[in-house]
């Protein structure tokens, strides 16, 4: 190895990957949105300097990004796209599926973002948000009487916490609180952590955002705060104390 490489440089990108890249930088600077239409296939060899093999493969990887739409017929063409929220989040999670991610990776953050996301809230969201919030908080009025229904308790109360996110002002809190209740989902089903039933966390959970709602349509935002960071501790606490008894009993096995 010569001296000029490092260990920790980057990989080369192809330069279909680099040419992608430079048309994304085209649309930015562009101020191109979604269903406007791209230059053709000549005017991009031109644009980018590149031939047509190349232009082609860097299409690809935007349209596999969800980044363009290509259409075909009378005015088809390369369009715009847009990257839903939950496209978006089955990417990322389709990346931290590999990082053995623990339960309080996950809940280090969502203490932090959670309890302000809660505050923000306040008195801003309209009675058929409330309404729709209070149903799933209470959707579940029974403890669970078997794993199945503990496993659909738990799927329900981060549903909860995903649709809060889906209300949130700040779209980047929002997005990040609503995947990481989509990762907690995930990783509640794929290792079992719903088993054995826990009432207790059960009742908490519901109690908390029962209170939670109520906080929301009084606009008491210190109130609302309080009552999630109190919920994210008791959860974090229980789950962590699940994952460890599942452990133990995956040992003794």
């Amino acid at each position: 190895m010569d001296g000029s490489s490092k260990p920790t440089d980057r990989p080369r990108r192809s330069r279909p990957v680099r040419v992608a890249e430079e048309i994304k930088q085209w649309v930015v600077e562009r101020d191109l949105k979604q269903g406007d239409k791209l230059p053709n296939e000549a005017e991009m060899i031109g644009l980018f300097a590149v031939s047509k093999g190349t232009v082609r493969e860097a299409m690809r990887i935007l349209e596999a990004q969800g980044l363009i739409v290509t259409r075909t017929g009378p005015g088809g063409g390369s369009f715009v796209g847009e990257v839903s929220a939950e496209r978006a989040r089955s990417l990322l999670a389709n990346y931290f599926y590999f990082q053995d991610l623990s339960v309080a990776d996950i809940y280090q953050m969502r203490k932090a973002l959670e309890p302000e996301l809660a505050a923000s809230l306040a008195g801003r969201l309209n009675a058929a948000q409330l309404d729709e919030l209070q149903a799933l908080a209470e959707r579940h009025p029974e403890p669970a009487r078997s794993a199945e229904e503990e496993k659909e308790q738990h799927v329900a109360s981060l549903a909860f916490h995903a649709r809060l996110a889906d209300f949130a002002g700040n779209r980047l809190l929002g997005f990040v609180i609503g995947f990481m209740a989509r990762i907690l989902t995930d990783l509640t089903v794929y290792r079992r952590l719903y088993e054995p039933p826990n009432h207790a966390l059960w009742e908490r959970g519901r109690h908390h955002q029962i209170e939670l709602v109520r906080a929301l349509r009084d606009g008491d935002g210190a109130r609302a705060r309080s009552i999630m960071a109190s919920h994210m501790a008791g959860a974090e606490q229980m789950m962590a104390a699940q994952e460890a008894r599942l452990m133990r009993r995956f040992m003794a096995d």
